[in-house]
Parts: C-alpha cells; sequence; structure tokens
C-alpha cells in the first residue's frame, strides 16, 4: 500500500462528516421528542453501557494490538493473517456472548429487587445486545482500514442513525406524548439499536466480500494469537480505568435518574435528574469536530505507521504530519465551536420538549469541553505512534494517573458553583496534561516530534484562529439574536462560512502545506 495518509484522511472525514451530521439529526429529534429529563439521563446512561466495550474491545485494546500484527502478517503471510482474524473474531464474540449473558442476569437480578419498576435498569437490558454487535462491527472495520478501505467502517454509524431517527419519529408521531407513550417511544428507540447493529454487521461482512480470507486453524494462529493478547492485557488494564471512568462519570452526571433520588449521605445532590442528557449532547457537539477531524487522521495514520514501524526516519515524518495537520484543525476547531457554542446548541437541539434553558446548560458545558479539542486531537495521534512501535504501557501508564485525576476533579468540582460543566472542564484539563506527557513519552520513538515545522503551523494556527474569532465574533454580534429555526439555521451558516472564508484565506496566503492535506492532496 503507498503513503496515501491525506486522501485516506479525506475518505474518513467525509464519510465521518455525513455520519456526525445524521447524528447531530438524531440528536435534534431525541431532544424536540423527549427533552432533558429523568427518562432521557437514563436512555444516554444506557447507551454509555455498550460504548463503553465498544471502546475497550473493539475500537480499544484488542484492535489496537490486532492491527500491526495484522498488518505485517498480510504483507508476509496472508494465510496465517487469516487464520488469526479467523480465530480473534471467535474468541472476541465467544468472550462478549458470554459478558451479555452475565450482564443481562445481573440486570435481571437488580431489576427484579426493584419490583421490575426501575426504567434505567430495563434500558440497559434492552441495550446491552447491542455490544457485542458493535464490537465485531470495530473489530471488522479494523481490517478493511488494513486493507486500505476506510469508507465501509467510517459511514458504519449511519446506520445505527438513521434507525434512531425513523424509530423516534414514526413513533412520537403515531403514539402522542403521555408518559406510558413516552416510555414505549424509549424502549423502542432502545430496541433499535440492537437492530442497527445487526444491519452494521452485515454492511461490514459485506465489505469484507471480496478482501477478507477467513481460515479456522486456531493451531497454525497460536503464536501471533499470543503476540496479540500480550499486547491487548496490559492495555486492558490501562483502557478499562480510562473507560471505568467514563462509566463513573456517567454515574456521577446520571445519579438522581438511576437511584431514584436527589439525596447522597443526608445532602441534597448537586446535579439534577437532567444532567447526564445535558452533557451527553455537549459531548456529542464537540465530538463532531473531534470525530470527522481528528479522530479521521488517527484512523488513516495507524495502518500507516504501522508499516513504517521499521524505519524510524518515515515513521517520524508521518506522525509529525499527523500532528501538524490535527493542530491545523484542531485549534480553530476549539476557537470556532467556543464562539458558536449558543447558535449551534439552539440550532441542533432547541424546540419541542427540549427549552431554552436547556440550551444555555448545554452550551456552558459545551465551552469547558471545546477548549481542549487541539489537546484531544494530538493525544490521537501520540497514542497511535506508540501503539505502531507495540509500546502500549506508556499510554496506559499516563492514561491511568489521568484517570485518577479526572475523576478526583469531577468528584470534588461538581459541589462548587461549576455544577454539571465541572465535569467537562476537568476533562478538558486532563487532556491537556495528558498531551503533554504523551509528547515527552513520544520522545522514546520519534526524535524530536516537535519539530520547527510542527512548531510553526501551531503558530500560524493559532494567529489564524485569533483573526478568525474576532471575524466571528463581530459578525455573532452584528447579526443579533435569531428567534426561528430558519433564523437560527441562516445566522450559523454565516458564521461558519465568515470562519471558513477567514481561516482558508489566511492559510493560503501564508501558504500553508497543510491546507492541501486537509482538502486531501499531498
Amino acid at each position: 500500500m503507498t503513503d496515501r495518509l491525506e486522501s485516506n484522511t479525506r475518505t474518513v472525514m467525509v464519510l465521518t462528516g455525513v455520519s456526525r451530521v445524521a447524528g447531530l439529526v438524531r440528536d435534534g429529534v431525541l431532544s424536540r421528542c423527549f427533552g432533558a429529563n429523568e427518562l432521557t439521563s437514563a436512555f444516554w446512561f444506557a447507551f454509555l453501557i455498550p460504548n463503553l466495550f465498544r471502546r475497550l474491545f473493539g475500537e480499544g485494546a484488542l484492535t489496537a494490538s490486532f492491527l500491526p500484527v495484522y498488518t505485517k502478517l498480510r504483507d508476509r503471510n496472508p494465510v496465517q493473517a487469516a487464520q488469526l482474524a479467523t480465530t480473534l473474531v471467535a474468541v472476541l464474540m465467544v468472550f462478549l456472548g458470554s459478558m451479555l449473558l452475565l450482564g443481562e442476569s445481573i440486570l435481571f437480578l437488580v431489576s427484579a429487587a426493584r419490583d421490575h419498576d426501575d426504567t434505567a435498569i430495563w434500558l440497559m437490558m434492552v441495550t446491552l445486545p447491542y455490544m457485542p454487535l458493535v464490537c465485531l462491527v470495530a473489530f471488522l472495520g479494523a481490517m478493511l482500514q488494513v486493507m486500505g478501505r476506510f469508507g465501509p467502517p467510517a459511514a458504519a454509524p449511519i446506520l445505527l442513525n438513521g434507525c434512531i431517527i425513523v424509530v423516534t419519529v414514526v413513533l412520537s408521531l403515531t403514539l402522542g406524548d403521555s408518559e406510558q407513550a413516552r416510555l414505549i417511544s424509549i424502549g423502542s428507540v432502545a430496541g433499535s439499536m440492537v437492530l442497527a447493529g445487526l444491519l452494521q454487521v452485515g454492511w461490514m461482512l459485506w465489505s469484507l466480500r471480496s478482501d477478507a480470507q477467513w481460515n479456522w486453524n486456531p493451531a497454525a494462529s497460536l503464536d501471533p494469537l499470543k503476540q496479540v493478547l500480550r499486547a491487548a492485557l496490559p492495555m486492558i488494564l490501562g483502557l478499562g480505568a480510562l473507560q471505568l471512568n467514563t462509566f463513573l462519570d456517567g454515574i456521577i452526571a446520571s445519579y438522581p435518574a438511576i437511584m431514584g433520588t436527589d439525596q447522597i449521605f443526608g445532602t441534597t445532590y448537586p446535579l439534577d435528574e437532567g444532567a447526564m442528557t445535558i452533557v451527553s449532547y455537549a459531548q456529542r457537539l464537540y465530538q463532531f469536530p473531534l470525530g470527522v477531524f481528528a479522530i479521521s487522521v488517527a484512523t488513516a495514520i495507524y495502518p500507516l505507521l504501522a508499516r513504517k514501524s521499521d524505519d524510524n526516519e518515515a515513521f517520524a515524518d508521518t506522525v509529525r504530519r499527523g500532528l501538524r495537520l490535527v493542530l491545523f484543525i484542531g485549534v480553530p476547531a476549539s476557537v470556532g465551536l467556543a464562539l458558536v457554542r449558543q447558535p449551534l446548541t439552539a440550532c441542533i437541539l432547541e424546540g419541542g420538549a427540549f427549552t431554552a434553558m436547556d440550551v444555555q446548560r448545554v452550551a456552558a458545558v459545551l465551552l469547558g469541553y471545546a477548549t481542549a479539542i487541539w489537546a484531544y486531537s494530538m493525544n490521537q495521534v501520540f497514542t497511535k505512534s506508540c501503539y505502531a512501535k507495540m509500546d502500549m504501557m506508556t499510554p496506559v501508564r499516563i492514561a491511568i494517573g489521568v484517570v485518577v485525576l479526572n475523576f478526583v476533579l469531577n468528584v470534588g468540582l461538581i459541589w462548587t458553583p461549576l455544577g454539571e460543566t465541572s465535569l467537562a472542564w476537568s476533562t478538558a484539563i486532563c487532556a491537556i496534561l495528558q498531551c503533554v506527557l504523551l509528547m515527552r513519552a513520544a520522545g522514546r520513538h520519534v526524535q524530536h516530534p516537535i519539530n520547527a515545522d510542527v512548531i510553526g503551523c501551531a503558530l500560524r494556527a493559532l494567529l489564524l484562529s485569533a483573526v478568525m474569532g474576532g471575524g466571528v465574533w463581530w459578525a455573532y454580534t452584528l447579526m443579533g439574536p435569531s428567534e426561528d429555526f430558519a433564523g437560527q439555521i441562516i445566522r450559523l451558516l454565516l458564521l461558519v462560512v465568515v470562519g471558513t472564508v477567514l481561516y482558508g484565506g489566511g492559510a493560503r496566503l501564508l501558504a500553508m502545506p497543510e491546507l492541501r492535506w486537509a482538502l486531501g492532496r499531498r
């Protein structure tokens, strides 16, 4: 495979962009139909469970340890590569299937102890079968990426968003707005995730039909299997801590919705029953630029780094290109999202059951997340560079330390006037610290990862972002508020155009090569 970082990034960015837009439409439909309350917080907490396993196994430790080994085997011994992939799919499904049965049994017992009258537990039982399906989708997607096919895995989430949108709209129009109807609707939405998972698995297998080879021979694949699992086990410890922290963050935000009380240790809990919904929507808004750009770069760069891991000079050059690309996009994304957080939130979410006060709350949380988009982006590249060198422990050690700090900040700061916004600010602070630590650690694998070219790119991006921010702020104050939906869309689009023209035009005047890279040209 040739070096196609920019074109592969463009492919992932375009399809991920379509998927993320569909995700925003999904969130807009859900917010207007259900609002921000105990019911929606229970749903988003249930949604968190499959994602925990997806990030841990599907896109996390197992995939990260599998991809470099599989990449090299496909180049050297395609038959053994097929044997490894087949064995790992079988192992993954047996393990996750067992976890599914265990999880459903535990949830049933908990539900029985609560007289089967707990909405959050019920929704978790409905969504849990999506867990093995989405992990399998992510694993198959990694196989496609090794083959240079980035489109199908990037497009797979569109099926999930489409199923949720259709089910939500149809049931909301047909069942009405009674409490019972809302329960049936939200339960059906949860069930649509499982249907979407089956469709996604089918889509990935169809996409692999002409490229993948399957060969069931566990004995022959034993050595590479041991190599993958040896690398995965320490990563599971670190990533498990990271995902546990995400899960605990969800418990912190949704405590009143899960426990059915606003009291803890005889004191009123500082977050209300809608906090989990507010935080979830803010996360999805900041993850739009992160997913479209930064994760697209990290996805495209990982197989390339795995192939170049034995060529230190080429490896270092690729890492620096990745860093320059995510800085070029991440810095203005942080500034722009912070500036347009209010009109963006109103345009996407406001209406129906989602009030103007809910918009204010989401925008406040979004400000905290937005400040560190550049750091989240750089972390993706630094982490993938370590994985490509089979250094699994360095990101793990850093992640564990940052996780502990993040949890301490979350637990402590929610009692301050920051309230639910503290969850975002602590995440941003820890992401910046993690970026600094990973930057230092990257020096073990890349000589001078932050060289003059990377620093120059960062400084020019900061300068242009300041110019862009001033222009967007001026346009925002000049246009004033807009109450109707059409006016909100027009205002938001104008702000995006102003920011894009100022930043893109400035990058062209400064002859920044990163502009060409972002457009998919070398």
